[in-house]
């Protein structure tokens, strides 16, 4: 590390920063543990304790949801101190209540199509069968107005009896 670190002269620690994807601060941090000779150690445990974390987008939607209603009730620096402890931001818990807000409003727009999709046929159904019904009533009174026409000019059976 040391020679890493003899080699960077002449060279900014925030160009070595931008080079290496890392914050200023946290290589001017890593620099001083070097000078030290604590880096070595310091390394070991972030590696240890860095495996240990689980990062906000490894959560399961049950962990996301169960977290958000632990938040529900409490205020700002509660939710602040919360998501400390368990590895997160409060931004990640209000993009969470936003995706699973959004997430229900989609499966309500879902199933309002396939109520309206349902509807539509049954609606459809029923004026075909009303149709149907329709033309056999006017079959049947016609039918009704020809037998009386008949009778009329005809008679009846029961009056040519002898």
């Amino acid at each position: 590390m040391r020679r890493g670190v003899e080699r960077a002269r002449g060279v900014t620690v925030k160009d070595i920063a931008d080079v290496l994807g890392v914050g200023h601060s946290t290589l001017a941090k890593w620099i001083a543990l070097a000078q030290q000779q604590k880096l070595e150690s310091m390394q070991n445990n972030d590696v240890h304790r860095m495996t240990k974390e689980k990062r906000p987008q490894d959560w399961s939607a049950e962990e996301n949801l169960n977290m958000v209603i632990a938040c529900r009730s409490l205020d700002e620096d509660k939710i602040s101190e919360l998501c400390r402890e368990q590895g997160v931001f409060p931004h990640h818990i209000k993009q969470w209540k936003q995706d699973f807000v959004n997430e229900q409003s989609a499966n309500t727009k879902t199933n309002a199509q396939l109520d309206n999709k349902t509807l539509r046929q049954e609606n459809k159904a029923l004026k075909k069968e009303l149709n149907r019904k329709d033309k056999a009533l006017a079959e049947t009174a016609a039918l009704l107005v020809r037998q009386k026409k008949v009778k009329a000019i005809w008679g009846n059976d029961e009056d040519n009896s002898p």
